[in-house]
């Protein structure tokens, strides 16, 4: 099994980095994991459910370390280009033809 995509998506807080989503295989998602700086540095959240009592279940995850090493080198790695990239330049717009008004009145100055 190999993880072919990553997305994160970083968040500006003390404790949660980034949301991410990874893919496996390139037919297998898994959503709502979190990157995480806790005491000893970043680590990867699984994705979670609260339960009733108020605590949570991890909803999927690696069943071995050698997995969960795994996730969390691509997802970091992943993650800290990003954030050494900067942030994310907004899409530039498409370049508009001049309204037909517009056009009309600089044919008519010529």
């Amino acid at each position: 099994m190999e993880i072919t995509d990553v997305k994160v998506i970083p968040v500006d807080d003390e404790k949660l980095k980034a949301f991410v989503s990874i893919v496996f295989d390139q037919c297998f998602v898994v959503t709502d994991l979190k990157v995480i700086h806790g005491p000893k540095g970043l680590f990867v959240s699984m994705p979670s459910k609260k339960r009733k009592d108020g605590t949570f279940k991890d909803i999927a995850h690696p069943l071995n370390n050698q997995m969960r090493q795994y996730l969390e080198e691509k997802i970091l790695g992943v993650y800290k280009q990003q954030v050494a990239a900067g942030p994310a330049a907004p899409p530039a717009l498409p370049a508009q033809a001049p309204s037909s008004e517009a056009a009309a009145k600089e044919g008519s100055e010529g």
